[in-house]
């Protein structure tokens, strides 16, 4: 199946350096002198999606019990629930690209909250399983395209120097989401937590009658005086956009000229490399078990000898923001192999381990190692099957803890020794190398 390459040219900040790097000096003095409040505004309106996708994540954790007991669902029934979020997300991921596409960016955001919407009030009004699981897969396609479309968003409404440090609110948006959720359930019944996922749906709907549209995007798809306007609003009346928005419309231009890349084309040996990276990292975070793990946290403390899964998930919610804070700051300074390394190896730690690097590296080393050329078609393959075994692993997951405790951590424990050694092997170090001189670095140890 051929997967159109429009992906390559909305896949975010890292696939506008090669024509950023050439900015003129004079270029960043008028970034820094303009005015970055509508950039900051519209990158905290996007971020209320990813708020929203990790209330959704957070879920089913604080509300496994009193689910099961208020709708008298097995075990195996309340897995297929915890799980089906991930189900919907692949559907998501799979269509997010030709919906941000054909729509744009906010309209995508508009479709996500739609979804999500839709989904929280059927579990509120739940009776039986069948509504209760269809409410958790519609959240589920929604955070699924809010997964794809936020993090391009604010990439592609940032200024070069700024698109780093905004770009790592959407990761902690999702840790916080999940963290407020595991709060407010140790508190409030399933039903209103099911409610307050409403609300950052309905900020985010509210939040975008009052930004702009993505500049690169109107830029695409023929747009010109509406993208002039919205990049004018982006970086501020006084600020001189005419470098910026040439740049843009250039590098637009190339990308049309190259040939559109076929999923059977990643497959080739040039490419191969990379896909083994990209795909490698992805199952070595899900091989971790974070999402069995995050999904039914608070029974998972009872199993424990913890009298209650309350205080459990309060210390989980309270620990991973911070490092997940941590993460994003030590990223650009000690750099993704060591991090991801670190991380993998702390596993006695397991919740603060996690978020200071196998949370977000792995993302952020797929967004730079892919080939300009192939980076949608890529990214959709990676994104699905990243969807997959997070299903995977949260489906199984009582099913492991029901067989044995201690033999479901040892086999995440493997998981993170494995990915410790596949960052060895396989995993080069991105930090400060242009995209370029990345992919220079992968073929010349692929030959």
């Amino acid at each position: 199946m051929a997967i159109e390459e429009h992906k390559d040219v909305e896949s975010g900040g890292d696939l506008q350096e090669p024509f950023i790097q050439h900015a003129h000096d004079d270029d960043d003095n008028n970034n820094n002198g303009s005015s970055i409040g509508m950039v900051i505004l519209s990158t905290l309106v996007a971020v209320c999606g990813s708020f929203s996708f990790g209330t959704c994540v957070g879920y089913s954790a604080p509300t496994q019990a009193a689910i099961r007991a208020d709708l008298n669902l097995s075990l195996a029934q309340f897995s297929l629930f915890g799980s089906l979020v991930t189900i919907g997300a692949m559907l998501g991921a799979i269509t997010s690209g030709h919906i941000t596409d054909f729509i744009g960016r906010k309209g995508a955001m508009r479709i996500s909250s739609g979804f999500c919407i839709t989904g929280w009030i059927a579990v509120f009004f739940s009776k039986d399983s069948f509504i209760l699981d269809l409410g958790r897969f519609f959240t589920g396609y929604g955070i699924g395209v809010i997964s794809y479309v936020v993090p391009i968003y604010i990439a592609e409404i940032s200024p070069k120097n700024l698109r780093g440090g905004l770009a790592t609110t959407n990761q902690l948006l999702i840790v916080i989401g999940s963290s407020v959720s595991f709060l407010i359930g140790s508190v409030v019944n399933w039903r209103l937590l099911a409610l307050s996922g409403l609300a950052p749906c309905i900020c985010l709907l509210i939040g975008l009658c009052f930004i702009p549209e993505s500049p690169r995007w109107l830029a695409k798809v023929g747009r010109e005086k509406e993208f002039q306007l919205a990049l004018r609003r982006l970086r501020g009346k006084d600020a001189d956009i005419s470098h910026e928005a040439q740049e843009i419309l250039d590098y637009i231009e190339s990308l049309q000229s190259l040939p559109k890349a076929k999923l059977l084309d990643l497959f080739q040996s040039k490419y191969m490399r990379s896909l083994v990276i990209g795909v490698g990292l992805m199952v070595c975070q899900q091989a971790s078990g974070i999402n069995g793990i995050g999904f039914y946290a608070s029974e998972t403390f009872v199993a424990s000898g913890l009298s209650s899964g309350k205080v459990g998930t309060i210390a989980y919610a309270l620990i991973q923001v911070p490092f997940t804070a941590l993460g994003a700051i030590l990223m650009d300074k000690t750099g993704r192999r060591p991090l991801i390394t670190v991380s993998a190896s702390g596993t006695f730690i397991y919740i603060a381990s996690f978020a200071i690097g196998m949370g977000s590296v792995p993302w952020v080393i797929m967004s730079e190692i892919f080939p300009i050329n192939i980076k949608g078609s890529a990214g959709s393959l990676v994104v699905l099957l990243t969807w997959l075994g997070a299903w995977i692993v949260s489906y199984t997951y009582n099913f492991l803890m029901d067989w044995s405790a201690p033999g479901t951590f040892f086999l995440y424990a493997v998981g993170c020794l494995l990915t410790i050694v596949f960052v060895g092997k396989l995993v080069p170090e991105t930090k400060g190398k242009t995209l370029e001189e990345i992919q220079a670095c992968i073929n010349t140890e692929q030959k």
